[in-house]
């Protein structure tokens, strides 16, 4: 019975292998990026792109993980939500009042620890800010306010 029951979870993660996400990015246009809008510190760049771009952008890095299925869709559905919830490449499109709420949650958000998260610092070590890091993001974003 045992193993029946293996091979047949064997059988159905073998079969999610064969739905595969789609790993390519969404076309960037540079001048609407919001690196090239705001002129951050090549320090705060740096940040934005170890610990938002990945989720929060259109050049997202797919680790070597995104190909195992069920991992991949999950990891795909957490994409589609930062890119829908910021979108740092399409930051020229939003309108001034859109931009001010964003960086006011962005400065809450970062400021509380709760972004990064969590679930993505644990693959990703050098998306994790320190707290100086997290006084030298918000700093910025309040900057720009």
């Amino acid at each position: 019975m045992t193993k029946k029951i293996t091979l047949g979870l064997l059988i159905v993660l073998l079969a999610f292998q064969l739905i595969r996400i789609d790993n390519t990015n969404p076309p960037i246009d540079a001048s609407k990026d919001f690196i090239t809008l705001t002129h951050p510190s090549e320090e705060v760049k740096a940040l934005l792109i170890s610990a938002c771009y990945d989720c929060h952008s259109n050049a997202t890095a797919y680790p070597w993980y995104t190909n195992i299925a069920p991992v991949s869709w999950w990891l795909k559905h957490h994409i589609n939500e930062g890119r829908e919830h910021l979108n740092f490449s399409e930051w020229g499109n939003y309108d001034a009042e859109k931009k001010a709420h964003k960086l006011e949650e962005l400065a809450e958000e970062v400021e509380e620890g709760e972004m990064p998260l969590s679930s993505y610092t644990i693959t990703h070590a050098d998306a994790k800010l320190s707290l100086k890091q997290r006084e030298q993001f918000v700093k910025f974003i309040e900057s720009i306010k």
